[in-house]
């Protein structure tokens, strides 16, 4: 089975955008001018776009990467398909059982593939359904 991890859930905070919205094009009219309201336009939404980025960076340092989610081992079956947008081929996936058979699983599980935005578990194939794990990327 393939678990999705959504890029952001009610625990992760918004992703400052890397486009404040606006063009800096408009700023000289014809005559070599700076056009004043255009300025505003542009000096607001740069203010909104940094004061988003200072938020990000907040909760970067009280520990909050969006770099977390949740995947559920696939029953009876050897391998699981982890598929998150985070996931490239040099990142490393950290797993933490949040349930008794997830904590058994443990010894057997390991990653066998990386690839873009894909990761294939592999495990001990059992009949449990419940061998869920919070896990964090990184890279």
């Amino acid at each position: 089975m393939a678990v999705t991890s959504p890029r952001k859930d009610a625990n992760q905070f918004d992703v400052p955008p890397i486009d404040w919205g606006v063009s800096i094009e408009g700023l000289v009219n014809d005559q070599g001018r700076i056009n004043g309201s255009e300025l505003i336009s542009v000096v607001s939404s740069l203010r909104e776009h940094l004061r988003k980025t200072g938020e990000g960076f907040a909760q970067v340092f009280d520990g909050k990467l969006n770099a977390t989610g949740s995947v559920t081992l696939t029953a009876s079956s050897t391998t699981t398909t982890l598929g998150d947008k985070r996931i490239g081929a040099n990142s490393c996936i950290f797993f933490m059982p949040t349930t008794a058979t997830a904590a058994a699983a443990m010894t057997a599980l390991y990653v066998s593939a990386r690839g873009k935005q894909t990761a294939t578990l592999t495990h001990d194939s059992t009949a449990d359904s419940d061998r869920t794990f919070c896990y964090a990327v990184i890279g």
